[in-house]
């Protein structure tokens, strides 16, 4: 068999919202980057093959490049196709400068030298192809943590007890037990009946088998305690979990369709995965091990990178077999910042991670786990990475020790919410007169790109509005950057569980601006039409005394039209 051999600065093994953001992040930043996926889709437990909700922090929806494709979504899908929810993940990545992609490919190797690892060599099953990939720095996205026991990173499985992080929350005893796996399934209404007939495998369960899993077909249900696993090994025994969790599935369905009144006549069994989605299994170990202290506290650390909040939702090991409640679910009264120092390996000195197998304890994963702090995270990494290839290829630690701030302006420039930073103003827009048709504009330079603590932080547009910088001298002019409102209280969930026969259609947030113009010295130099996104940034190559924003265009007549930031380089 052929092996092909890659050379790049920075390999992602992963290519679910984690990978694909870190591997984004860094190629849009010029550094030459590859990713490894082995599925044949991107997205992880987001994508097709799983399709579980993309949560996060309740109350404070996650920006950054997580929102960019959320938005892409609203735009590009509005009857919730999960084919086109993968196309537009593919092209995320397939069509990104400086980013090669391997689909289908299982990473198996790792070469190291000293305490780096050299190389990593992947399976691609479609083409019968080696692939090995040289790299200066490696992402481990897998989600199990495939490069922890290749490379000899030092991880973690399973739960600590109450004594050694001073947790609470955490079991008496330390043990190997996790959170469980789940094979989710989809259903669809319809205007007449449908029959189901289960297969001759499929488990049978009674009401009293159902105690404390709501299954009736209302609302946001997306069986998400269809779970087993935690109480046996989340890797080794995937496959006949597998079989378990598809037994168990089409017998909850048998259920609701045949096992009393459940008003699902007119359902019908639209999907059912067969690749269980994981919440748990390997943890890798950084500089700190992210827990419930640092999460009761917020998080406040010097090299906050990301954010969590979602509540701590400790699902029990043995999942449905458990006949008390599947779960419990604390909130969490603030969101909690998360370190650079949680990213990167102990004691492997080129290796980051992102994604469920960041360096935190069970309590502090049960958090941290969902994929929208995910894809923050993955962000994070590549910002860190692209910072550390600027400084020379140095270490993870020493960008963490050293360099972290130029890590925080790459993600704060970028829309990523950093709880406690503020993203700092180009000099020439700091120094410079700004006025507006309406309203006081000096929000607009205040580095802060969200509604927060009850301010707005928002200038109010509708059409015709207008701002304009003036400077005191001609500037030259690189790029204009946006970050208009798109509304980050509105619902979250960009995919759907259940579909019902009414139900309507997705569409961008109304409080996008669609069209607006850049002005020059009062020449047009960008002309933007039919925007959906809250993040633009405009490339431009000018030297002028002035820059004016005019919007042409709202998407609404709402009050809550508006502008986080308008300012140029």
């Amino acid at each position: 068999m052929q092996t092909i051999t890659h050379k790049v600065d920075f390999c992602v093994i992963g290519g679910g919202l984690a990978g694909m953001c870190a591997a984004i992040t860094a190629a849009r930043h010029g550094v030459k980057t590859l990713i490894m996926q082995e599925r044949p889709v991107f997205g992880g437990n987001a994508s097709s093959e799983i399709r579980m909700w993309v949560c996060g922090a309740p109350g404070c929806l996650e920006t950054g490049i997580v929102e960019e494709l959320r938005l892409e979504n609203l735009n590009r899908n509005p009857h919730v196709n999960f084919s086109i929810w993968d196309s537009i993940l593919f092209e995320k990545i397939r069509f990104q400068e400086n980013l090669t992609s391997l689909l289908n490919c299982s990473c198996q190797s790792a070469e190291m030298e000293d305490n780096c690892i050299k190389s990593v060599t992947g399976w691609q099953m479609t083409t019968q192809t080696f692939h090995k990939v040289e790299a200066k720095y490696f992402a481990d996205c897998s989600g199990d943590s495939i490069l922890a026991p290749l490379s000899g990173a030092e991880f973690r499985i399973g739960r600590e007890d109450k004594n050694e992080f001073s947790e609470s929350l955490a079991h008496d005893t330390t043990d190997r037990q996790t959170m469980g796996m789940s094979c989710l399934i989809q259903a669809r209404e319809y205007d007449s009946p449908r029959k189901f007939v289960p297969p001759p495998w499929a488990n049978v369960y009674t009401e009293e088998d159902m105690a404390h899993r709501d299954h009736q077909l209302a609302g946001l249900e997306n069986f998400w305690w269809l779970e087993l696993g935690g109480d046996q090994d989340s890797i080794a025994d995937s496959e006949t979990l597998r079989d378990e969790l598809l037994k168990t599935a089409f017998g909850i369905w048998d259920h609701i369709k045949n096992g009393g009144d459940h008003h699902a006549d007119n359902w019908d069994l639209e999907w059912v995965g067969f690749l269980p989605g994981k919440r748990e299994s390997r943890r890798c170990i950084g500089d700190h091990i992210l827990n419930q202290n640092d999460m009761i506290s917020g998080g406040k650390f010097a090299d906050t990178v990301a954010y969590g909040g979602w509540p701590v939702d400790d699902h029990h090991p043995a999942g449905f077999k458990h006949r008390g409640a599947p779960n419990r679910n604390i909130i969490l009264d603030r969101i909690y910042g998360i370190p650079l120092r949680s990213l990167y390996s102990k004691n492997i000195g080129n290796l980051f991670f992102a994604g469920r197998n960041i360096s935190t304890t069970h309590i502090g994963l049960s958090s941290c786990r969902v994929m929208a702090t995910c894809a923050t995270l993955g962000q994070a990494v590549g910002a860190a990475v692209s910072t550390a290839v600027e400084n020379g290829y140095i270490s993870p630690r020493e960008t963490a020790q050293k360099h972290i701030k130029e890590v925080q302006s790459i993600l704060l420039d970028d829309d990523c919410y950093l709880p406690g930073f503020a993203r700092e103003i180009p000099e020439i827009c700091r120094k410079a007169k700004l006025s507006s048709s309406s309203g006081n504009p000096e929000v607009l330079r205040n580095g802060i790109d969200r509604e927060l603590n009850g301010n707005e932080n928002f200038w109010h547009c509708q059409e015709n509005s207008f701002v304009q910088y003036d400077f005191e001298e001609e500037q030259e002019i690189h790029e204009v950057r946006i970050v208009f409102n798109s509304d980050l209280s509105r619902p979250h969930l960009n995919i759907r569980a259940l579909y019902f026969l009414n139900d309507g259609t997705f569409s961008p947030p109304e409080t996008l601006v669609e069209d607006f113009d850049i002005f020059a010295d009062g020449k047009v130099i960008a002309q933007i039409r039919g925007n959906f996104q809250r993040l633009v940034k405009i490339p431009v190559s000018v030297k002028a005394k002035s820059l004016k924003l005019v919007i042409r265009k709202t998407r609404s007549n709402q009050t809550k039209c508006g502008v986080f930031s308008f300012d140029a380089r």
